[in-house]
């Protein structure tokens, strides 16, 4: 797998450049020479006399002002991530009707699809399925403040914080109303791995970078705010395309003793066979 730590902040926005080159030109040619003359001659002088001005002006403002520091003095020129946008052409962002289906169907197909946000790809390797009437699932309470994102339409996101701590990524599925998600519980690092270590203030390339729920939610840089976006829409967060998985494990999801045990016992955690970027307990899991 290749890390790469440039970025690129829009695959629609890839540069601009700004020539600011004015040419003179003469833009027809008068019968009478005299009159000809004297009009050239005047543009010319105009046109001289204007970019003198001009030059003064520019040289007074260089004169006079300052950088605000000299460590914004010396910033490098952004450099262009020409191999991520060629990445982003490659696996355009999941159409909405992509989610519109059981949670429990929805799971084990996100399973090497990408999450994008800014300059930071990682590639889905770990989640859990969240349906209704499950005993383990947010909505076994309805819609309150805090539920309502999991009742809205799929392919919208749904953050909330856990143990005061960490922040979890779900993804909506199914029609709205169903009040069914699924957990993205682990990911591996594609792009921005340099942004990935800062926010997770771990200079590490191992899985324990991303083997977590909290943990790619802290590396997408993600709060409850996000709840409720569109992950469908170009901007923000993004879900994008990517392989299938060849072979897939399946086991219990992780910390629901709570719940009533026939959906505690339930296989619904889904994982990456031949990926290391998993989350524990890697014992519970199983060929499908």
């Amino acid at each position: 797998m290749t890390l790469c730590y440039g970025s690129c902040q829009s695959w629609t926005q890839i540069c601009h450049f700004n020539a600011n080159i004015n040419p003179m030109k003469k833009t027809h040619r008068l019968k009478n020479d005299s009159n000809n003359n004297i009009t050239v001659q005047k543009f010319a002088t105009k046109t001289k006399a204007s970019s003198s001005k001009r030059f003064k002006n520019k040289q007074k403002s260089k004169e006079y002002s300052k950088p605000i520091s000299e460590s914004e003095e010396n910033l490098p020129i952004p450099q262009i991530n020409t191999t991520l946008i060629a990445f982003l052409d490659k696996n355009p962002i999941l159409s909405r009707n992509f989610y519109q289906i059981d949670a429990l169907d929805l799971a084990p197909r996100l399973l090497g699809k990408f999450l994008r946000r800014d300059d930071v790809v990682l590639q889905i390797t770990e989640v859990e399925a969240y349906r209704p009437n499950d005993s383990a699932c947010h909505g076994r309470f309805g819609k309150t403040a805090r539920t309502a994102p999991v009742f809205g339409p799929g392919g919208h996101a749904y953050v909330y914080l856990c143990y005061g701590l960490h922040m979890m990524l779900n993804v909506v599925a199914d029609k709205e109303e169903a009040g069914a998600a699924v957990l993205i519980r682990s990911c591996a690092p594609i792009y921005g791995l340099g942004t990935i270590q800062q926010r997770r203030g771990l200079k590490t390339e191992k899985p324990v970078l991303l083997a977590g729920p909290g943990k790619v939610g802290q590396a997408l840089g993600l709060s409850t705010e996000w709840s409720s976006h569109a992950l469908y829409t170009a901007g923000g967060l993004e879900l994008l395309d990517g392989p299938e998985p060849e072979h897939i494990l399946v086991g219990p999801r992780v910390g629901i003793e709570y719940a009533l045990p026939e959906h505690v016992n339930a296989l619904w955690r889904f994982a990456i066979a031949d990926s290391s970027w998993i989350s524990a307990p890697k014992k519970t899991l199983r060929p499908l």
